[in-house]
């Protein structure tokens, strides 16, 4: 995103009105890391490693993001954001001669790997003319030297009081910005530049740098500049969210732990978190649990870490990447109203649990929270537990069960979705009984799917139980009442749709479900 626009104007996707319901969308994860280059606090949407590699740099030794990267594609992901942040990380800086002062430019994306270059030409400009100039950026891909993008300003002018002042030019571009100082004449031509594969190109006179290991603060960011794992505010919709460890050898911080977890309530989405390094057995998982000191549905855990099978030897690993592509797998094959201990569900056949962990301990660590990678047929582990790490909490006893909070966020994001549209329309009765009509659709589908213990459930709609004078507050209520799969009892909650977004509450005095047809 361009620093020329205005972060203050948030663009929302709104689905056609009256159109179905999707039951069955793809699930999209976002993880938040450290990259060798890439833009900076902008969410990218990839779709394979491959992907990730060219834009964001191969697999580097001081960040787990591209390992995490591949696992999640490797274990059937599809859906990507990558976020990349980075500390005290410098662009690459190139100056082009301009009679004695020099036109300065700085990458845009910082990193030692980010390889950019310029040249000026005259061409079509009058002789006589000693202000316009036109300008070529080239971003050059560091491992084959191939010109990956390139962009042409035409006619800009070095005085900073012209309309076509290079500097505002610039701000659209997406290679670099120009800097103070600003030159005092014309850049100098870059001879040779229009003779075909010629490399008279301008290179940088001084190398980016990748800044410094991550800490809490760069992870999480700021919400009213949109960085860290705020950038996200960009994004219309992700489900899982997922910050590798910010350095080798280093956890996650509680810091960016707790941000992210109250961000993903915030966002109806679930945050992976790894197991501590020091969490070698059972017994050290629960003490360490129980010091976190942090039950939240919105969590999902796992123990112990794994290590690669024919390095057996090697520190074990976080697995947090694979999970989420399971996760996405699971979605799309069986429904998220499934636990991932189902055929085909497993983890890669190199990857083994550095801990075997027997029944009684299982049962243990599922009471608090976390889900046991364990042996599965034909020598690929799975994850067993199917638990949230909402523990200890009567208000959140539902939700203890991942499948049924994941399901859940689903309803609660598709309707959420679908029903963006219903803000803007008149508030009668006709409205609430074409939201009900969708709603119920929509609900009949998952139950013919298998999602809910039985085909009862309630949808109730008041078009117009919001409605102020304020419209900003005019809006929509819709009450749901249905009972997942493996759920001892029925859930309800209420969402309350305003044009400002969307509130869900638990309902205390939900219809009892005996009485629904």
């Amino acid at each position: 995103m361009s620093d020329a626009v205005d972060r203050g104007i948030t663009v929302t996707e709104m689905a056609p009105m009256d159109q179905p319901i999707d039951v069955s969308p793809e699930t999209t994860a976002a993880f938040v890391g450290r990259a060798l280059r890439g833009p900076l606090n902008n969410p990218v949407l990839i779709h394979s490693f491959g992907e990730f590699r060219r834009r964001f740099g191969d697999v580097w030794t001081r960040s787990s993001l591209g390992p995490a990267a591949q696992q999640y594609f490797e274990h059937g992901g599809r859906d990507l954001y990558i976020v990349r942040v980075a500390n005290g990380a410098r662009g690459a800086m190139i100056c082009l001669p301009a009679s004695g002062s020099a036109l300065v430019l700085r990458a845009l994306e910082p990193g030692s790997t980010e390889r950019i270059r310029a040249a000026v030409d005259f061409d079509g400009i009058d002789a006589e003319n000693d202000e316009l100039f036109n300008l070529t950026l080239q971003r050059i891909d560091p491992e084959s030297g191939h010109v990956t993008d390139q962009e042409i300003f035409r006619r800009a002018n070095y005085r900073e009081s012209a309309e076509n002042f290079v500097a505002d030019l610039l701000l659209t571009s997406a290679l670099a910005r120009v800097e103070h100082p600003f030159p005092s004449h014309r850049p100098d031509v870059t001879f040779g530049v229009d003779v075909p594969f010629n490399s008279a190109y301008v290179e940088h006179a001084q190398e980016g740098s990748d800044g410094h290991e991550l800490s809490d603060y760069d992870l999480v960011g700021s919400k009213s500049t949109e960085t860290g794992l705020f950038a996200l505010q960009q994004v219309n919709q992700f489900d899982l969210l997922y910050l590798p460890p910010p350095g080798k050898g280093r956890d996650l911080g509680p810091a960016s732990l707790l941000a992210a977890e109250l961000y993903c309530r915030e966002r109806a989405a679930m945050l992976i978190v790894d197991p501590a390094a020091e969490w070698v057995t059972p017994a050290k998982a629960v003490a360490g649990i129980r010091r976190m000191g942090l039950a939240s549905p919105s969590m999902v855990g796992y123990f112990p870490r794994m290590y690669q099978r024919h390095d057996a030897s090697g520190a074990p690993r976080v697995v947090g990447g694979a999970l989420a592509g399971l996760l996405c797998k699971l979605d799309r094959t069986y429904g998220p109203w499934h636990d991932l201990d189902q055929q085909g569900m497993g983890f890669r056949r190199e990857l083994l649990a550095a801990f075997d962990v027997d029944d009684d301990d299982a049962q243990v660590l599922a009471r608090e929270g976390l889900n046991v990678v364990a042996k599965g047929p034909a020598g690929r582990a799975r994850l067993r537990g199917s638990v949230t790490m909402g523990r200890g909490s009567e208000s959140h006893r539902r939700y203890a069960s991942l499948s049924v909070r994941r399901l859940c966020l689903r309803i609660i994001n598709a309707i959420e979705q679908a029903m963006r549209w219903a803000v803007f329309e008149s508030d009668d009765s006709r409205l609430a009984k074409r939201i009900r009509s969708q709603v119920v659709a929509y609900l009949s589908c998952l139950a013919n799917m298998g999602a809910f213990e039985n085909d009862r459930f309630v949808v109730e709609c008041d078009a117009g139980l919001c409605h102020r004078a304020d419209s900003l507050e005019h809006g929509i209520t819709i009450l749901i009442v249905f009972h997942p799969l493996g759920c001892p009892e029925s859930v309800s909650f209420t969402l309350h749709q305003t044009v400002s977004g969307c509130r869900v509450t638990t309902t205390a005095f939900a219809p009892v479900m005996e009485y629904c047809a």
